[in-house]
C-alpha cells in the first residue's frame, strides 16, 4: 500500500477526554474514532489490526476442534424470559421495539440463543462433546464507557461454547482452552495471567479471568510471589496471605482480556437442554462457555507496547510488517526509482509493505512512522544510496543499521 493512497490522517493531538495511552495513540494515528459515547469506527488501519487479532483467535479456535457459525445481534425475548435474565442481567439489555410492537434486544451475551440451538440438534450422548464459537458484534448498555476501547457499549467478541456429557469431560476441555488462551495473548505480544473470578450475571460453577498487568487497568488482582495463585479482588477481597501457601500477595493494576466459565448445568437445566446417556436416562448437558473482546485486546496490545512517540506493534498484529521511507532528492528520481523497486520486490515475496512516498518532510514522515508503530522502518536516501544500502531500523529499538539493497530479503531484514 502507498501511503499517498492510504486512507489516513494522522493528528498532532489527542482527544481532550483521552486518559490512557491507547486512546491516545489509537486517535491520534487514525486506527479508529469515536462517533457517539463508547462506540468506535474501525478506520483501514485499525481494522487490518483488528482483523489480524480475529484470524489468531480463529486459528486457535479451530486447532481446538470448535466449528465457527454467526449467530444474530437482535435476540429472542423469549429465551431471556426462560432463564430469568430478560429483567436481571447487568449491565441491562438494550430493548427496542419493532414496527409491530413485538420487543427484542441487542445481544450481550449469547447464552440463551447458543443453548436454543443446540437442544434441538443434541438427543443423545453420541452426539456429545460439541464445540461452537462465533466472533461477532455485542452491544453492552455500559452506564459509563471509558478508556477508549477498554470499555465500550458496541464491540466484536469471540465466544466459544462447549457441551459435555459429565464435569470431567468439560474440566478436559476447559484446561485445553485455558492453554489455547495463553497462546493466543502471545502471539499478540502479551504476558497474560490467570487468575479467580467472580462468575457476575453469566453465571455457572467457577470462572476464571485472563489478565495482562497494565498501569491503566481498571482491575485489581493479587498474585502471589510464591505459587502463582491469582484472584481479581472482587473474587476474594482484601486478603492479606495466598490461600494456598500462605505466601505473601502482590496487588497489580490489570486489564481483562479474557473470561472463561464452567457454567455446569445452569442454562442447559432452565431451558430444557438434555441428552440421554447409555441406559435411556434423560440429562441436562454440561457447558462451558469462554470469551475475548477482541477490541479491548487491540487497545491492552497498545497499553502494552508503546514508548513516548507512538505504539510499537508485535509483528503479528502489526497493520503492516515493513513501513519503507523515501526521502527523495530535488535533482535527481534515483531514490524514487530504488523505492519504487525495493517496494514491489517486497511485495512479490509476500512482505506486507506500507510505501511513504509522500510529498512531506523527513520529519513528518519520521513522526508518523513512529506513531503508526509499523515493526520494521526501511529509509531509502541519497545518502544511502551512496553506498548502495538502506537505512533498517526496528520500531522497538534505537539502533539504525546500514544494509545492502540486494541483501533486505535474503537476511531477514525485513521479517
Amino acid at each position: 500500500m502507498k501511503q499517498s493512497q492510504l486512507f489516513t490522517k494522522t493528528k498532532k493531538e489527542a482527544p481532550k477526554d483521552a486518559e490512557v495511552i491507547s486512546h491516545k495513540f489509537l486517535v491520534r494515528g487514525d486506527f479508529i474514532e469515536q462517533t457517539i459515547s463508547g462506540v468506535y469506527r474501525f478506520l483501514p488501519l485499525g481494522f487490518k489490526v483488528l482483523k489480524k487479532i480475529e484470524e489468531i483467535i480463529r486459528e486457535e479456535m479451530l486447532g481446538l476442534g470448535a466449528q465457527e457459525l454467526y449467530l444474530s445481534a437482535l435476540q429472542n425475548k423469549n429465551l431471556w424470559l426462560e432463564t430469568n435474565r430478560w429483567q436481571t442481567i447487568d449491565p441491562p439489555l438494550f430493548k427496542l421495539k419493532d414496527r409491530h410492537q413485538k420487543e427484542t434486544a441487542l445481544g450481550s451475551t449469547h447464552e440463551e440463543e447458543i443453548t436454543d440451538i443446540v437442544r434441538k440438534r443434541i438427543k443423545s450422548y453420541q452426539d456429545l462433546p460439541i464445540s461452537l464459537f462465533q466472533i461477532q458484534d455485542k452491544f453492552r448498555n455500559e452506564m459509563r464507557s471509558s478508556g477508549g476501547l477498554l470499555r465500550t457499549r458496541e464491540f466484536l467478541m469471540k465466544d466459544l461454547y462447549s457441551f459435555h456429557i459429565d464435569e470431567r469431560d468439560l474440566e478436559r476441555f476447559y484446561e485445553k482452552v485455558k492453554k489455547a488462551y495463553f497462546k493466543i495473548f502471545r502471539r499478540c505480544g502479551l504476558r497474560s495471567l490467570c487468575v479467580e473470578a467472580s462468575s457476575g450475571t453469566i453465571g455457572g460453577k467457577l470462572s476464571q479471568e485472563f489478565m495482562v498487568p497494565a498501569e491503566t487497568g481498571e482491575n485489581r488482582v493479587l498474585i502471589c510471589k510464591k505459587c502463582g495463585y491469582g484472584a481479581n479482588i472482587e473474587k476474594v477481597g482484601d486478603i492479606k496471605s495466598c490461600p494456598k501457601c500462605r505466601g505473601i500477595l502482590e496487588k497489580k493494576n490489570s486489564i481483562e482480556v479474557g473470561h472463561i466459565f464452567n457454567l455446569g448445568t445452569k442454562y442447559s437445566e432452565t431451558m430444557s437442554a438434555n441428552y440421554r446417556d447409555r441406559t435411556e436416562k434423560e440429562k441436562p448437558i454440561i457447558m462451558g462457555c469462554y470469551g475475548i473482546g477482541l477490541p479491548r485486546l487491540l487497545a491492552t496490545i497498545v497499553e502494552v507496547h508503546h514508548d513516548e512517540k507512538g505504539i510499537i506493534w508485535p509483528r503479528e498484529v502489526a497493520p503492516f510488517q515493513v513501513h519503507l521511507i523515501s526521502l527523495p532528492s530535488t535533482e535527481s528520481r534515483k531514490v524514487e526509482k530504488v523505492a519504487e523497486k525495493l517496494y514491489k520486490d517486497l511485495q512479490k515475496k509476500g512482505v506486507e509493505v506500507l510505501y511513504d512516498d509522500r510529498a512531506k518532510s523527513p520529519g513528518e514522515k519520521f513522526t508518523d512512522a513512529d506513531l503508526i508503530g509499523i515493526p520494521v522502518r526501511l529509509v531509502v536516501s541519497e545518502r544511502t544510496l551512496a553506498k548502495d544500502s538502506a537505512e533498517v531500523k526496528k520500531r522497538s529499538e534505537k539502533k539504525i543499521k546500514l544494509v545492502k539493497l540486494n541483501l533486505l530479503n535474503s537476511t531477514g531484514y525485513v521479517r
